[in-house]
């Protein structure tokens, strides 16, 4: 179920921002198997010692540059680098400049890459792949957002995925099979849970099948994301429920979204206008005189 929409627990959650001078960090832990802890930081003159992470650190830079040591070999990492350091081995991190970085990290478990792969990731750190950089930012986006944990598990999916074909040396080589009768069955456990929701882990051992595959499938066969089909329902009953006379905020509770801001953002990004808006339009068809 992913309508929780409470703040993680005292703890897990900081944030800190001060002068432009100082540091900016944000960091959370989101409810999405495999994502340890997201950190969001801005340094100007900070420099990181030789440390280890237990988790798989992957980073984007948006402004600036780092230059960090790893394994006694020095890297860096230009904007359209994704930077993906292993677990358990030493590395620091520095700005290039005065004017410091910008950047965004994602720590994943042993869930989302294995540590069999540590050592390809030791010779080779930096990822030079437009594809890879988007769909890392684009899976920042959703895992900042509250009740959008189905579309952060399926960017989440597609990133491990390219992350896996670059250590393995195997991107791009393998054309995508489709796999209609899987998407059909994936859309069929939408259907039947439109207000309680899906996680991605939990259809694909349902459906036998991988996560990425899974996405790809559904993505393929229907023309959009298996999130933004299940939005769309929720939507499509929300407008029914709205013009019942059901209040905004009792429809967000019964149809899937954590909360009325929720059902808000995509009702208005599908139907154009606010639901309280929707709902106090004119009840009565009226007849056009010729």
């Amino acid at each position: 179920m992913h309508r929780d929409c409470r703040p993680p627990p005292a703890g897990v959650l900081y944030v800190l921002c001060v002068a432009a001078e100082h540091p900016e960090v944000s960091a959370w832990r989101p409810r999405v198997p495999g994502v340890v802890e997201v950190f969001h930081a801005r340094f100007t003159a900070y420099a990181y010692p030789m440390h280890v992470h237990d988790a798989w650190t992957l980073l984007i830079v948006d402004d600036g540059a780092v230059r960090y040591d790893l394994d006694r070999h020095e890297h860096g990492t230009p904007y359209d680098t994704v930077s993906l350091l292993p677990p358990h081995v030493p590395h620091n991190g520095s700005p290039v400049t005065e004017h410091g970085f910008r950047k965004r990290v994602v720590y994943l478990d042993a869930t989302r890459l294995s540590h069999d792969l540590i050592g390809r990731a030791v010779d080779g750190p930096g990822l030079r792949d437009p594809v890879l950089r988007a769909r890392v930012g684009q899976l920042h986006r959703a895992l900042a957002l509250p009740g959008e944990e189905l579309e952060a598990e399926s960017r989440l999916a597609l990133v491990g995925e390219r992350l896996r074909e670059h250590l393995l040396g195997r991107v791009d080589t393998a054309e995508f099979r489709r796999d209609p009768r899987l998407a059909r069955s994936l859309r069929e456990l939408l259907d039947a849970r439109v207000a309680e929701g899906l996680a991605l882990d939990e259809a694909a051992r349902l459906l036998n099948a991988h996560p990425s595959h899974l996405v790809r499938a559904f993505s393929s066969a229907y023309g959009i994301p298996p999130h933004q089909y299940l939005t769309s329902r929720r939507i499509g009953r929300a407008r029914r429920l709205l013009l019942d006379g059901m209040a905004p905020g009792e429809v967000a509770a019964v149809t899937g979204f954590c909360d009325q801001a929720h059902l808000t953002r995509h009702f208005k990004r599908l139907v154009g206008v606010p639901p309280g808006r929707y709902r106090a339009g004119p009840r009565v068809q009226r007849r056009h005189v010729t």
